[in-house]
C-alpha cells in the first residue's frame, strides 16, 4: 500500500555513487561482515560436521537422539547471532522464527527433543552452517585481497620509499627470475600507474563486496527466518482479528443506529398514538392531527430502516449485481460520478459485497474531502482479480494517515488478500485502485 502526499523533494547527490561508495559506512560494514564471516562460518561448520556426524552415528543407541536435538538447539542460538550480525552490518532485518512447540505433545524433555527434530526451521539453521562456510571462504578470499591491494596501490606514492630502505628492492616487483632481475615499479610514471590501478580497485571493490554480501542476505533471509507457513499463519491470524474487529464495529454501529434512530422514533410514535387514542372521543380534530403527524413519523422510521438495511446489504446488490448497485451509489453521491463496469459474470457474494462497500467508502471520501467536480469509477476483472479504480479531479493529498477511513479500508481488503493503492499528489488528481481476489459464486 502506498500513499503519495507532501513528499519531500529529493536532491540528487553532487558526488556520483561510484566515487562516493568507498567512503560510505555501508561499504565498510559489508567488508567487516565478510571478514567476520570466515571465522564464524569455520567454527559453525566444524561444530555442525562433528556434532551431526556423532549424532547420526549414535542413533543406534539412545544417545544419538538427544545429541541431534541439542545440536539443532545450539544452531538455533547461532542463528540468532547471525541474524543480529546481518541486522547490524548488512541492514537485513529478519524476524525470529517460530518457537519450538513442545507443549503439543504433553511437555517434558522427550516432547522438546521430538519437537526440535520435527522442526523444519531447526534443520534449516543447521543447513545454513553447511552452506555458509564455502561461501564465506570464497567471499573472504575475494574481498580481502581486492580491498588490501586497492588501498595499498592507491597509497603507493606515500609508502614506496619503504621498499628500498627496508626491503632492499627498488619497488613492488611485478615479476622476476629469482636472482634479483625483474620488473619493479620504481619510476614516477610506474608509481602513478600503480596508484591509478589502486584507485580503480578501490572504486569497484565495494560493489563486488556488495554482490558477495547479497548472497549472505539471501541465506540469512531464506534459512534463518520464519518459514513461509508461519508467516502465512501470522498473516491469517492478523486478518482474522481485523475481520472480527470490523464485524464487532459494524454490529455496534447497527445497534447504535437502531437505538438512536428508528427505535427512538418508534417509541415516540407509540406515545403519540396513545395520546391520540385518549383524545379520540373528547377532541377528534386534535386526535386526527396527531395521527397525521404519526403517519409522517412512520414514513421517516421506514426510511431510516431502509437506509440501515441498505448499509448492511443493499437489496439491489443481491438482485441485480454490482453494476446497478454502483449506479445507485453514484446517483446519491454529491460529486457527479461516471460508472463503467466490464463484468461478464458476477463474483462470489462476499467479494461482491466488499467491492460495493469499497466503492461506497471511496465515494464518501470523495464527497467529504476531495472538493472534486467529477469522479469516475471503473470496474473490471481479470482471471484472478476484481479491480476497482476510483478517480477524481479534486485537490489530492489522500492518505491513510489523515483519518479519512482509507486505513480501515486497506485493512478490510487485506483481510481477504486484497490490496489498496493510492496515488494522490498534492493538487490532484487522485486515483485509488482496489484489487480483490476473483472468486466465482458457489453453485
Amino acid at each position: 500500500m502506498t500513499a503519495a502526499h507532501d513528499a519531500p523533494v529529493l536532491r540528487r547527490p553532487r558526488v556520483p555513487a561510484v566515487l562516493r561508495v568507498p567512503f560510505e559506512g555501508r561499504a565498510w560494514r559489508e567488508f567487516l561482515h565478510v571478514l567476520l564471516g570466515l571465522p564464524i562460518a569455520a567454527v559453525c561448520f566444524a561444530l555442525a560436521t562433528g556434532l551431526t556426524a556423532a549424532g547420526v552415528g549414535l542413533l543406534v543407541t539412545f544417545l544419538g537422539v538427544p545429541l541431534l536435538a541439542l545440536t539443532l538447539a545450539a544452531f538455533r542460538g547461532l542463528g540468532a547471532v547471525e541474524r543480529a550480525r546481518a541486522r547490524a552490518l548488512l541492514g537485513v532485518r529478519v524476524a525470529d522464527p517460530e518457537p519450538v512447540m513442545a507443549g503439543r505433545r504433553g511437555g517434558g524433555p522427550m516432547a522438546w527433543m521430538w519437537a526440535l527434530l520435527r522442526s523444519g526451521t531447526s534443520w534449516r539453521h543447521l543447513l545454513y552452517a553447511f552452506l555458509h562456510f564455502p561461501w564465506a571462504v570464497l567471499s573472504f578470499c575475494v574481498a580481502l585481497p581486492l580491498w588490501a591491494c586497492g588501498w595499498g596501490l592507491l597509497a603507493y606514492p606515500l609508502w614506496f620509499w619503504v621498499l628500498p630502505v627496508y626491503a632492499g628492492q627498488p619497488g613492488i616487483q611485478v615479476y622476476g627470475d629469482g636472482r634479483g632481475n625483474g620488473w619493479f615499479l620504481d619510476s614516477p610514471a610506474e608509481i602513478l600507474v600503480a596508484s591509478a590501478a589502486g584507485l580503480v580497485l578501490v572504486l569497484f571493490t565495494p560493489w563486488i563486496v556488495r554482490g558477495l554480501t547479497g548472497v549472505d542476505r539471501a541465506l540469512v533471509s531464506g534459512l534463518l527466518g520464519p518459514s513461509r507457513l508461519a508467516d502465512r499463519m501470522r498473516e491469517l491470524e492478523s486478518d482474522r482479528r481485523t475481520v472480527t474487529d470490523t464485524a464487532s464495529a459494524d454490529l455496534r454501529r447497527i445497534e447504535r443506529d437502531l437505538h438512536d434512530g428508528a427505535q427512538a422514533r418508534l417509541v415516540a410514535l407509540a406515545m403519540d398514538l396513545g395520546l391520540a387514542k385518549e383524545k379520540l372521543h373528547d377532541d377528534p380534530e386534535t386526535a386526527a392531527k396527531m395521527v397525521d403527524e404519526a403517519h409522517g413519523e412512520v414514513k421517516l422510521a421506514l426510511a431510516e430502516l431502509r437506509d440501515l438495511a441498505r448499509g448492511i446489504h443493499p437489496a439491489i446488490l443481491t438482485d441485480r449485481g454490482l453494476g446497478p448497485a454502483l449506479s445507485t451509489l453514484a446517483a446519491r453521491c454529491t460529486v457527479p460520478t461516471t460508472i463503467t463496469t466490464d463484468l461478464t459474470t458476477r463474483p462470489a457474494p462476499a467479494i461482491e459485497s466488499i467491492a460495493y462497500f469499497t466503492v461506497s467508502e471511496l465515494l464518501q471520501n470523495t464527497s467529504k474531502h476531495s472538493h472534486a467536480t467529477h469522479a469516475t469509477v471503473d470496474l473490471w476483472h481479470t482471471d484472478h482479480h476484481l479491480l476497482i479504480q476510483v478517480t477524481d479531479n479534486g485537490r489530492g493529498g489522500a492518505t491513510t494517515d489523515h483519518g479519512t477511513g482509507l486505513a480501515g479500508l486497506a485493512e478490510r481488503l487485506d483481510s481477504v488478500d486484497g490490496l489498496l493503492l493510492i496515488d494522490s499528489p498534492t493538487g490532484g488528481p487522485t486515483t485509488i485502485t482496489a484489487r480483490l481476489p476473483w472468486r466465482d459464486p458457489t453453485p
